[in-house]
């Protein structure tokens, strides 16, 4: 048990000598303080994990564009996959699943960010055998890079 202790001791003051710290959450400027999300589909998981990652970060979106600080405009936010390879029966043995969002902000008439586009991409295999358990995969992915597209935009605007 003492050992057990001396080497959690030992990692804790390493870990704390070699300047490892939390990421945590992007901090956004006060012109993002209040901002609207204009999308075609507020029901999409990109559209979730934004307004979620904009929560965490201390921005509070708002419900109207006449009282919002600057406007996110989601112009693309397009799901799909591809077959990356097929089996010698020439079925799906591969698939890789993208996702794509395009977006501009503005405050006060202003372009504050020209329309750009992000895309990111995950593969899986794929097992007919295992048709519900692939599927579930699937969406497990897709969530994920709504998240991951979510904080990339969050970045972004951090600096502006």
């Amino acid at each position: 048990m003492t050992m057990l202790r001396a080497a959690v001791a030992t990692l804790a003051l390493a870990l704390a000598g070699c300047g490892f710290q939390l990421r945590g959450t992007a901090e956004l400027s006060p012109r993002m303080a209040t901002p609207y999300v204009d999308v075609p589909d507020r029901y999409t998981p990109f559209n979730a994990a934004l307004e979620s990652a904009l929560r965490a970060s201390g921005a509070t979106p708002s419900r109207s564009r006449e009282a919002a600080s600057a406007v996110v405009r989601i112009h693309r936010d397009e799901v799909g996959r591809h077959v990356l390879s097929v089996t010698a029966q020439n079925t799906p043995a591969e698939y890789e699943v993208y996702y794509t969002v395009e977006y501009s902000v503005s405050a006060n008439g202003e372009e504050l960010l020209p329309p750009q586009s992000l895309t990111l991409t995950r593969e899986y295999s794929y097992d007919e055998t295992e048709v519900l358990a692939k599927q579930h995969e699937e969406r497990l992915i897709r969530e994920a890079l709504a998240r991951d597209l979510a904080g990339l935009v969050l970045r972004r605007l951090a600096v502006l």
